[in-house]
């Protein structure tokens, strides 16, 4: 992916942002979409010499295209789209599963909690050429009053006990009557369950597991529905 071959507002973002980060294009292609994913390329750059071991709660969770969105990404491609159906992303990161929640044909809204994020997802989709979806800053602790969706997903977000709460909140605020959530997580991911325990008196929950194959070796992802009951 040439950068210089995108649309001038995105060069510009493009070129503010290689000031912060050393950045590459990415390629993906899920289903018969085909994305070009900016990512930051030094991890060591971001973490400035802090280890993500000693702290995981400081670990900056967007620069990493996590298996479960990906799982996600591939759920959406492979629906058929009603026209005009709404999607709201939370915790976009680098935006893999609106972006091709998108392409598929959803109306989505990728939301993450800083500006810097939601400009590598704005340059992915230039890049991707993907035009039906918007970015907004979204923080679940204090969020503003919203527009309802017909569908919620997320991937990886639930790392942090404190954000349950705030979460499900979210999702009281969000969803349409008759909506419906999706989430994806590693199983590995010891905070699912107890995530779950908590929602399980407002909403029905179904779940199937998903094994995404890789040269690392693979990755069960646990897929997630959620409905208000």
């Amino acid at each position: 992916m040439d950068p210089q071959t995108l649309p001038e507002d995105a060069l510009a973002i493009y070129s503010e942002l290689q000031k912060q980060y050393k950045v590459a294009f990415e390629p993906l292609t899920v289903k018969t979409h085909r994305l070009n994913v900016l990512k930051p390329s030094d991890l060591e750059q971001i973490l400035d010499g802090k280890d993500p071991f000693e702290n995981v709660s400081e670990f900056p969770v967007w620069i990493k295209l996590w298996e479960g969105a990906i799982v996600l990404a591939d759920y959406f491609a492979s629906q058929l789209v009603e026209p005009g159906t709404t999607l709201l992303e939370l915790g976009g990161g680098l935006g893999v599963t609106g972006l091709v929640a998108a392409a598929a044909g959803y109306k989505v809204t990728m939301t993450d909690y800083e500006e810097h994020i939601l400009n590598f997802q704005r340059i992915s989709a230039a890049a991707s050429k993907i035009d039906n979806v918007q970015f907004e800053l979204l923080d679940w602790l204090n969020p503003p009053k919203m527009k309802q969706y017909d569908i919620i997903a997320a991937a990886e977000v639930l790392y942090r006990e404190e954000f349950f709460q705030p979460l499900l909140n979210v999702f009281e605020k969000a969803l349409k009557p008759g909506g419906v959530i999706f989430l994806a997580h590693d199983e590995k991911r010891k905070s699912v369950k107890p995530f779950l325990e908590l929602a399980q008196k407002d909403y029905v929950i179904g779940m199937a597991k998903r094994r995404l194959k890789s040269l690392e070796g693979d990755t069960t992802i646990l897929l997630t529905r959620m409905m208000r009951r």
